[in-house]
């Protein structure tokens, strides 16, 4: 259930900053910018934090060559889905929502992989602390 709640906390992160509707930050920013600067510099920043969060504990759990071999299990995973007829990639739209679920995936696998990792090894990660 944890890996579901950070995956799907990741997928909102990355929908909220940009989907294929006008539900959007980068959109709804664009338009309001001159007229609601302060909110539109305030959510912008929030969404910042939200991704150094997330970047910055799957870099350190899965450094960016996990971070590449997951991205590409995840692509494997869509060319097999294509190629059996399970997967049409005809609407831009959906190719954006495919792309949002397969980043969100990779962030979402990196901020649990500590604990997929404790959980098979029985060791704890630890940052490095000097005294």
């Amino acid at each position: 259930m944890g890996f579901i709640l950070r995956w799907l906390a990741a997928f909102v992160l990355l929908a909220a900053t940009f989907n294929p509707t006008e539900f959007n930050y980068l959109r709804w920013a664009s338009t309001h910018l001159s007229d609601q600067m302060p909110l539109v510099v305030l959510l912008g920043l929030l969404l910042a934090a939200g991704y150094i969060i997330y970047l910055r504990a799957t870099l350190r759990s899965i450094g960016a060559f996990g971070m590449v071999m997951v991205m590409a299990i995840v692509g494997a995973l869509l060319w097999v889905l294509y190629d059996f007829g399970l997967l049409a990639l005809r609407d831009t739209s959906q190719l954006v929502w495919l792309g949002l679920a397969a980043l969100s995936f990779v962030l979402g696998i990196g901020l649990s992989w500590s604990h997929v990792r404790r959980r098979l090894a029985g060791q704890s990660d630890m940052d490095d602390v000097s005294e």
